[in-house]
């Protein structure tokens, strides 16, 4: 009996995880495409701005928004993922995107990536490129 418990839990849970891929265009988010990251509405301001941005031309949101490697990455996706469903599903979420302290250094190591060269002579002492320039990109 328990076998038959754990087994029809985890289909029930494979059933749901797959229907709220699905439903959500969870295969979108494999892929570089920036309209990815505006398939729930409160991504629009965001992806919006990057268009009109200088950095259209020179990035896209995952080589600000992932680290390099596939690994870590696709962790980062995950990761994100999981905690971006489970906010819409509870509709715990803030009306003004708020990035979190890991996704900020991910992108802080993704500024010096390309203006390493720019921070000693402009910004002396800087740690920190989102304190200043709080939507860069978008």
């Amino acid at each position: 009996m328990p076998r038959i418990l754990i087994a029809a839990g985890t289909g029930v849970l494979a059933g749901l995880s797959l229907l709220t891929f699905g439903y959500a265009r969870g295969w979108s988010y494999l892929t570089n495409d920036p309209d990815a990251c505006a398939n729930c509405h409160v991504m629009n301001e965001q992806l919006a701005g990057w268009r009109r941005s200088s950095h259209r031309q020179a990035a896209v949101c995952n080589d600000c928004h992932t680290p390099a490697g596939f690994a870590p990455k696709y962790a980062t996706k995950a990761l994100n993922g999981f905690f971006h469903s489970l906010a819409f599903t509870t509709g715990r979420f803030p009306d003004r995107i708020q990035i979190g302290a890991r996704n900020r250094r991910i992108a802080q190591e993704a500024c010096l990536k390309c203006h390493a060269e720019l921070m000693p002579a402009s910004h002396p002492g800087a740690m920190d490129c989102l304190r200043c320039h709080q939507s860069p990109g978008h």
